[in-house]
């Protein structure tokens, strides 16, 4: 009888039981992701189904690699340097408040307060998955918001490398060892730093130049199956070279990868290429952390369970939410960033493990990491459905409030609520909104504006929009799905509005709105598929642009226009009489 291997049982076993709960989840109006977890669970109480923790592991460090390539691909240096007067400060505020929190839990557990050090750091740091999938599903990871976000991350995940190596010396001091030389502290801070930096001078000077040109090679060999082929070998490639020659993790190799690659033209295919791969083992990273999960410790220690959880969700929110807001940034801002931090994931259970390892942590603090993760990110979805709520009726009661008052009352409502700087109206009338200033988006408004016609951008991108207004041109750094955003664009009094972004799911919900708010006005919009033509048509647009489609117009009124000659020539000869030729 012939005996199924390991990999290919884990692999199908995770991807079917994932596909089937995540669809009966989503049935049941909860997110996907759920249905992922509630798999790994299941896997887990049924090992003998085949599927092998072990490689359901190194399966999902596949799709952490994968989704941070294609973050890299969506950033660039400039983004990542713009925020970091904001990222490193939070992160550090963050691990600051969640450590001492749980060294207190383990202090009340009974462990030494070597075990109490691991299990709070490891309950500072955020799910590079999950996060990134919050932000992905809301169209938040270009924003302002988003890029803070990210970076944040960033931060944490270079701290944890210093972490890993500093944690055997560190957890010594605690249990009373004699502290270490600190000459060798010194060197091996030094050695790990010196690490990072080649690496990242290298990936700044050498990949600038090696990946996109390689990139560009294969383009015109014109095989798509090599391109594929090539994006993946960079995105698991420079994140194994990261690791065994820098000490760098995966995922953060994999991550400066991407975002070298995005100063390339063709960043956006690599992207297309490698995101069916990246959602399949991202989700596999939901399975591997199901089955990780003892539910026997919600009945042994239900106290501390809800102790992780409240130092997770509450604690780091609270740090997160002071500092955004010390440095300038909406209460929105705050609420959206605390809500993405508030889970744990891929590092925290390497600083698990490594506890065990050291003889550190009991396997209590793990049981309890996991059950903090597994609950943080279930919560976590909820978490940003509440926000959604919020501000939903937030917006609702600021209009009900914008019934005509004396000014003065008026005025002290919106001092006393705490909401984001209101955005002012264009001043323009009868003039085309665009939405997006992508490739399409310049074409269209460098037509518009040699026409004279008054053009009021919306673009998301808030160095493009800001290179507009210096140029002279109206434009607004924002989500045009974001209705405050869609209404400074005074879309009652415009002419057309063209929504020029490739994203049909978010151009449905800018649409909607702008049909909500003017049901006369001209709608344009783009699409890549009769599906999304359909979608966007099904949401109020007028005329929906397929590129294929116009493409293809332009091929055939070319050649009708080359026969159209040969045609009036063949009718000018046949009423000078018949032609006349050989045998």
């Amino acid at each position: 009888m012939l005996h199924v291997p390991p990999l290919v049982s884990t692999l199908t076993i995770g991807l079917v039981l994932a596909f089937s709960l995540g669809l009966v989840a989503h049935r049941l109006k909860f997110p996907p992701l759920v249905g992922y977890l509630v798999a790994g669970i299941v896997i887990g109480f049924a090992p003998a189904v085949g599927a092998d923790q072990n490689i359901a592991n190194q399966l999902s460090e596949v799709g952490v690699i994968l989704l941070l390539f294609g973050v890299g691909l969506h950033f660039s240096v400039q983004d990542l340097l713009s925020v970091r007067a904001i990222a490193i400060p939070g992160a550090i505020a963050q691990g600051l408040l969640a450590t001492p929190l749980g060294m207190a839990v383990g202090w009340a557990l009974g462990w030494n307060p070597a075990a109490g050090f691991i299990f709070g750091l490891a309950l500072s740091v955020a799910s590079t998955v999950v996060l990134l999938r919050m932000l992905q599903e809301r169209r938040l990871l270009e924003t302002e918001r988003g890029k803070i976000t990210i970076g944040w991350l960033i931060v944490q995940d270079i701290a944890m490398v210093l972490a890993l190596v500093l944690l055997p010396a560190i957890t010594g001091l605690f249990q009373g060892e004699a502290p270490p030389d600190a000459t060798v502290m010194l060197t091996q801070v030094a050695e790990v730093v010196g690490k990072l930096l080649v690496f990242t001078l290298a990936m700044l000077v050498v990949g600038k130049k090696l990946i996109p040109a390689l990139l560009h090679y294969v383009a015109h060999t014109g095989s798509r199956e090599l391109f594929r082929l090539a994006v993946l070998s960079i995105a698991l490639g420079f994140a194994f070279l990261a690791a065994e020659l820098f000490g760098v993790s995966l995922a953060l190799g994999a991550f400066f990868a991407g975002m070298v690659l995005s100063e390339s033209q063709l960043s956006q295919q690599a992207a297309t290429e490698s995101l069916p791969l990246r959602d399949a083992f991202a989700v596999l990273f939901f399975v591997s952390v199901g089955m990780l999960f003892h539910p026997a410790i919600m009945v042994d220690a239900p106290l501390a369970v809800l102790a992780t959880v409240a130092i997770i969700v509450i604690g780091k929110s609270i740090a997160a939410f002071a500092v955004v807001r010390l440095f300038g940034q909406s209460s929105d801002t705050g609420l959206m960033i605390s809500a993405s931090l508030s889970q744990i994931g891929e590092f925290s259970f390497i600083l698990a493990s490594l506890g065990l390892t050291l003889g550190v942590l009991p396997s209590e603090g793990r049981d309890l990491i996991l059950a903090g993760a597994i609950i943080t990110i279930l919560l976590n979805p909820l978490l940003f459905g509440a926000l959604d709520r919020y501000f939903a009726w937030r917006d609702q009661a600021r209009a009900e409030e914008a019934v005509p008052e004396a000014k003065e009352e008026e005025s002290e409502e919106k001092e006393a609520t705490p909401t984001r700087e209101p955005i002012p109206e264009t001043a323009l009338t009868d003039h085309v909104v665009l939405i997006g200033h992508g490739r399409v988006g310049r074409y269209v408004s460098k037509q518009l504006l040699e026409k004279g016609i008054p053009v009021y951008i919306i673009e998301d991108d808030a160095e493009d929009a800001a290179d507009l207004t210096a140029n002279g041109v109206e434009a607004l750094h924002g989500n045009a799905a974001d209705p405050e955003v869609l209404k400074s664009a005074k879309l009652g009094e415009a002419r057309c509005l063209l929504v020029a972004i490739p994203d049909a799911f978010e151009a449905g919900r800018v649409v909607e709105q702008a049909r909500a708010i003017n049901p006369k006005l001209r709608i344009v919009a783009r699409a890549h598929s009769e599906a999304e033509i359909d979608h966007l048509a099904k949401h109020g647009a007028d005329f929906v642009v397929m590129g294929e489609h116009e493409i293809g117009k332009a091929m055939l009124g070319e050649l009708n226009a080359q026969e159209r000659p040969i045609t009036d020539a063949m009718a000018g000869m046949a009423t000078a009489g018949p032609i006349r030729g050989g045998r």
